[in-house]
């Protein structure tokens, strides 16, 4: 793992991206103190989220729910949610 102080990472911040879109992991310090890692993110797709989705069914009284907290909200003036 690349270990570089918080400087230099401001001054070559394009160049730390595009260290990390290779996929290499960086350190980042301050004042000799580890305070950040930089690494790439992790890599989704829309056939993960389908399957995730697949795998959770909808709660058929999920709406209902949020209709009876919409009608209890109202904000610091008093005025309740606006209706869709």
């Amino acid at each position: 793992m690349k270990t570089m102080t918080a400087t230099e990472a401001s001054r070559n911040f394009a160049s730390v991206l595009d260290r990390a879109e290779r996929g290499e992991t960086i350190a980042i310090t301050r004042g000799g103190r580890r305070l950040a890692i930089l690494s790439p993110a992790p890599a989704g797709n829309g056939a993960a989220l389908m399957e995730f989705l697949a795998g959770h069914p909808v709660d058929d009284d999920f709406a209902a729910d949020v209709e009876s907290v919409r009608d209890l909200t109202t904000d610091e003036l008093g005025t309740a949610w606006p209706d869709a």
